[in-house]
């Protein structure tokens, strides 16, 4: 037993010491204000005798979770395939190394609800149907969410049933002429409904793609104050290799010599603050070059590798969680959790 573990009563072990103490003082206060209001008041010490005791029985039903899972190994980590934590300590989210049931409880205690934002614009209302029945089926399971729809066709939106603590809530938007322009915009409207009214109704923020569906559980094991997610495509890549905005001229460019890695706008987000700060920055970033008569490389995407180049996120996400099929299936993947939808792109933009 550790040092500082005693017993309490018949039970060995259940509080440390240190908790003991706490314990004592407390109870030890309750005791004594109930004799002095007791002996202000004229009453007599029966009901200080029975206020004690009913404290005392109140102190002595506190129970703890039982929680019973296999110990972690210091010398035997759960994946030795994948990197699992970068240079400046934010892990890397694969299947085997978490406990979900561990993680799920501590999000419990501290009654988390999380929002989820998703662009529907023109004629991707489309996807939203199969986005959400998905949702319903893998996305925060057990836990409070509200789905952000940002749309231009608010009729349009399917009915689709809902699991208790979970609710739609649409946001009327206008279109724009250019898809890359709808795209862009989307930092815009995050940045300002997070300030107006997000900050006031979630814990987190998790910005995804429409044009997508759940595919395997994704729970509270993403949600961080930072987080963002490796691109399936360059997960693997050298950094000269990656998709940057490259023209010095633009507010997106990272030099060839810098990057960690290239990461996918189609799933980011973090505490309502940090999404905030996150997507005012990019936007601002994205008015300064549209000033300027410059549009980068991959818009949004773009200038959110930026931001993260030099506000780290404080997780990331392995492809797991941003998957195309088109890619095939490598063996790191265990679990293809966020997968892309198959389309026809030219029938859906700027429609």
């Amino acid at each position: 037993m550790h040092k500082d573990q005693g017993k309490t009563g018949g039970v060995k072990g259940y509080f440390p010491k240190r908790h003991l103490h706490v314990l004592g003082c407390t109870t030890l206060l309750c005791f004594s204000f109930g004799y002095i209001w007791s002996v202000s008041s004229g009453t007599s010490s029966k009901v200080s005798d029975t206020t004690s005791n009913h404290i005392l029985e109140d102190l002595l039903q506190i129970e703890l979770p039982r929680m019973i899972y296999t110990k972690p190994q210091i010398l035997k980590p759960p994946r030795c395939d994948v990197l699992m934590m970068t240079p400046w300590f934010a892990p890397i989210v694969w299947e085997g190394t978490y406990n979900s049931e561990i993680l799920n409880e501590q999000f419990r205690q501290r009654n988390v609800t999380v929002g989820l934002t998703v662009f529907a614009i023109k004629k991707y209302v489309v996807f939203l149907k199969t986005f959400l029945e998905t949702a319903e089926t893998y996305f925060m399971v057990g836990h409070r969410v509200n789905y952000y729809i940002f749309t231009d066709r608010p009729e349009e939106v399917p009915k689709v049933a809902l699991k208790e603590g979970r609710n739609i809530v649409v946001l009327q938007v206008q279109n724009y002429p250019r898809w890359q322009e709808i795209s862009m915009r989307r930092m815009e409207m995050l940045s300002y409904f997070s300030q107006q009214r997000f900050i006031n109704e979630v814990s987190y923020l998790v910005c995804v793609d429409v044009d997508m569906k759940f595919n395997d559980q994704v729970g509270v094991e993403i949600l961080s104050d930072l987080f963002g997610t490796l691109h399936p495509g360059f997960y693997a890549a050298e950094r000269r290799s990656f998709s940057y905005e490259r023209r010095p001229a633009s507010q997106a460019y990272v030099p060839s010599d810098e990057g960690d890695f290239y990461y996918m706008a189609s799933i980011f987000g973090g505490t309502v603050m940090e999404v905030y700060k996150l997507t005012k920055q990019c936007h601002e970033a994205i008015m300064v070059d549209k000033a300027n008569g410059i549009e980068a490389i991959w818009q949004e995407e773009s200038h959110l590798n930026k931001y993260f180049l030099y506000h780290k996120p404080t997780k990331i996400l392995s492809p797991e969680y941003m998957w195309d099929d088109n890619l095939g299936r490598p063996e790191i993947l265990k679990k293809r959790r966020f997968l892309a939808v198959r389309k026809n792109h030219a029938a859906i933009r700027n429609k």
